[in-house]
């Protein structure tokens, strides 16, 4: 195959991929590529059908700003109207043109003499781009525990971000695997089709009132006529939300009123005191993703479900055997485990400058990023959605429009000193690093007694932006020369010769 040379490739079409093809055709700048490996655009929001799956931020602040929607139907939207919404802006702004389906991106490797990247898909093409935006997001690698005999077993099993439509599950006995926010919401979906329910927890997590339903009519109409009115409610929305990461950040004694309206919820849904006191989390609020839900527990206290705590000692052909060596019939198991986050680094195949492995280099070093979002060692690499900026109390939408804004700032700066790369320098990397850590220190995240999915294998917290998003907003509104250098390509010239910004 031919070899394709454009100006910035982008790795997937999911809200980072799509908002960085949006900014760059309102920019004018239209020699871009987008490789998504399925056929379809979406991230997550297309991959994840199983029933019941929503949004659990507010629709009108998981959102772009510049594309406000007055139409969602709910406060918080759905699946299908959300992945509905993605595709409504692709074909608005045309970036089909330059999306390529079914192109996974099997690596990416930096040429210091040429100043650009060379990426290699599945099927054999090969891109070469000055400028690569990893929008991959990190929520697209399921995990699937290895369940002790599970090769055995002669049932159905699927994760809920590979749902399977096809199975049947009127009637069955079906195991759930896993009490995430997947979980919390297809479990109500299915419990009233299934013989029985069989539901293995590690961990109770808090499950909070959700404050959903249909956005009236008149509401949509003033939104649609009066934009002004719209932005005032996402405003709204957004203080709401970060008024959360107060005490989410080192004042944990903030997070008790929701505490208390947890255990509230519990009691008024659950009337067996046994049952109430296998769902009682153990842990401060926040600490895992807080989770909402109306049905979750009185799906739980139905007469056809169980929840085990004790554990999965083995799988069996036709069933599973729990820790206090009590056997479960089951026809299906379904994984609601989450996915791989911070080891979903581990699969890229990113080579930088003098050949540096950026996945070897994170595993032995720890993620390090600047704002989440470039890497020393790895010029003209933008990360969105990256390590270190993921949220737990409000729209990661915010975040990526930010992250979207400093890409095209550096890109700028690059053009505008005629250098052919920018590069993070590794002082302000560490700097950024030492900061975040100091205050992510004192957040829920690492002193609220649970294990979670925000920690890396030796209890960094590797995904979390620590503190308030506006802050966030801030850091990243100007690219700051002295955090950078320009770099000169190799050739006719030396050895990377940097030219002070």
């Amino acid at each position: 195959m031919s070899l394709v040379e454009v100006e910035t490739a982008i790795v997937g079409s999911g809200f980072s991929g799509l908002g960085m093809g949006m900014a760059l055709v309102r920019a004018g700048r239209r020699d871009f590529v987008i490789l998504e490996k399925a056929d379809d655009v979406g991230g997550t929001w297309r991959d994840n059908s199983y029933p019941g799956c929503a949004c659990d931020i507010q629709s009108h602040m998981y959102s772009y700003s510049f594309e406000g929607n007055p139409d969602w139907s709910r406060l918080f939207s759905g699946q299908a109207e959300i992945w509905d919404y993605l595709r409504r802006l692709t074909d608005k702004y045309g970036l089909r043109r330059y999306i390529r389906f079914g192109a996974e991106v099997t690596g990416a490797s930096w040429d210091a003499d040429q100043a650009r990247w060379t990426l290699r898909t599945g099927d054999g093409q090969e891109y070469r781009a000055r400028f690569l935006v990893a929008g991959v997001g990190a929520l697209h690698i399921p995990n699937v525990p290895e369940l002790p005999g599970i090769e055995r077993f002669t049932g159905t099993a699927f994760h809920s971000a590979k749902w399977d439509h096809d199975y049947p599950l009127a009637g069955k006995r079906v195991a759930v695997v896993g009490t995430g926010a997947s979980a919390i919401q297809f479990v109500p979906e299915i419990a009233g089709q299934v013989a029985k329910l069989t539901l293995f927890q590690r961990s109770a997590p808090w499950v909070l009132p959700k404050a959903d339903g249909p956005l009236p009519g008149w509401a949509k109409t003033l939104f649609r006529a009066f934009p002004p009115a719209r932005r005032l409610f996402r405003s709204a929305v957004y203080w709401l939300n970060e008024s959360l990461a107060v005490g989410l950040n080192g004042h944990p004694e903030l997070l008790r009123a929701g505490e208390r309206l947890g255990r509230r919820h519990l009691a008024r849904q659950v009337r067996d005191p046994e049952l109430r006191e296998k769902l009682m989390p153990r842990y401060t609020l926040g600490c895992k993703r807080m989770l909402m839900s109306n049905t979750y527990y009185p799906a739980l206290a139905g007469p056809n479900a169980e929840v085990v705590t004790s554990g999965v000692a083995e799988v069996r052909e036709r069933s599973i055997v729990d820790g206090d060596g009590v056997e479960h019939e089951v026809d299906a198991i379904i994984y609601g485990t989450g996915f791989h986050v911070t080891d979903s680094f581990d699969y890229l195949d990113i080579k930088g400058r003098d050949g540096r492995d950026l996945a070897g280099e994170w595993r032995s070093h720890g993620i390090q990023t600047h704002l989440g979002i470039t890497v020393s060692g790895f010029p003209n690499l933008f990360f969105l959605l990256g390590p270190n900026t993921g949220l737990g109390h409000n729209s990661v939408v915010f975040m990526i429009e930010s992250q979207i804004r400093y890409a095209l700032a550096a890109m700028d700066l690059t053009r505008k000193h005629g250098a052919d790369a920018i590069e993070v320098r590794t002082s302000a990397q560490a700097d950024f690093n030492r900061d975040i850590q100091r205050r992510l220190a004192r957040g829920v995240w690492s002193t609220g007694g649970c294990t979670n999915w925000y920690l890396d294998a030796k209890g960094v917290n590797r995904t979390i932006w620590p503190g308030m998003t506006w802050r966030y907003w801030l850091a990243t509104r100007t690219v700051h020369p002295g955090d950078f250098e320009l770099v000169a390509a190799n050739t006719g010239r030396p050895e990377r010769e940097k030219v002070e910004a």
